[in-house]
């Protein structure tokens, strides 16, 4: 097995350094490479990811800003592993979990699996942004009732051909909303490990707001009652 961690960054000059370097030096079970998606970056984010020489590491630039579903998109249809995982630039979460994600799919009891972020007084953005997550992740449990403890995660691991068969649309944050959605809307319950996180301030580069949130909303509600094709609907 080949995994793909795609690693979608914009204007991350000061963290992303340390952020290929931390996935680099992971032990993992398993074949590893790291598709870096540069989604138009105006700072010295390029030439630093240009003097990366690693063969698990291949860039791919984007001319302009697109937003981070769409570098997803572009990193997805790059993979060439039968498995794929995202990991932000920003040096939130921890690359030594991956194996952690890997061990249900190696061990043969599962195919999609979620981190679940651990939230405490020094991991956590704010109390607002925790209540948050926990609300929109309520919500999605609700409508399509099921139970999962962390649908903003960033860590999401399934089969490559799966995760280009949900095509994603979404082209900022509400594409967490929106892979999750379609999972959940096929039946599919992730496995969920535990992993660790340390959320970054406003001050350090923090994008996501309250907005986002109620896009993730409106997403999980379109997506949960999103008519089926026609097609499908008769064969059913």
């Amino acid at each position: 097995m080949k995994l793909s961690i795609v690693m979608p960054v914009y204007n991350e000059a000061k963290r992303v350094a340390d952020a290929v370097k931390q996935v680099l030096e992971v032990d993992y079970p398993c074949d590893i490479e790291l598709v870096v998606v540069d989604d138009g970056s105006s700072d010295a984010t390029p030439a630093i990811l240009g003097a990366f020489d690693d063969p698990r590491m291949r860039l791919v630039r984007h001319a302009r800003n697109q937003g981070k579903g769409a570098a997803v998109r572009t990193g997805a249809t790059e993979a060439r592993g039968e498995s794929i995982v995202i990991l932000d630039a920003d040096l939130e979460y921890d690359p030594n979990d991956i194996p952690r994600l890997l061990a249900p799919v190696l061990g043969g009891r599962a195919e999609v699996v979620f981190g679940s972020r651990q939230f405490g007084s020094h991991t956590a953005f704010s109390f607002w942004y925790v209540m948050g997550n926990r609300a929109v992740t309520t919500f999605a449990n609700v409508v399509f009732n099921c139970y999962i403890s962390d649908l903003e995660t960033c860590y999401k691991l399934m089969p490559t051909t799966l995760y280009r068969d949900l095509d994603i649309k979404s082209k900022g944050f509400g594409m967490e909303a929106e892979l999750t959605g379609k999972l959940l809307r096929r039946g599919i319950r992730p496995f969920e490990v535990p992993i660790s996180y340390q959320a970054r301030s406003r001050a350090e580069g923090k994008k996501i707001t309250w907005v986002d949130g109620v896009e993730a909303v409106l997403i999980i509600l379109r997506e949960r009652f999103r008519r089926r094709p026609a097609q499908s609907a008769a064969k059913a």
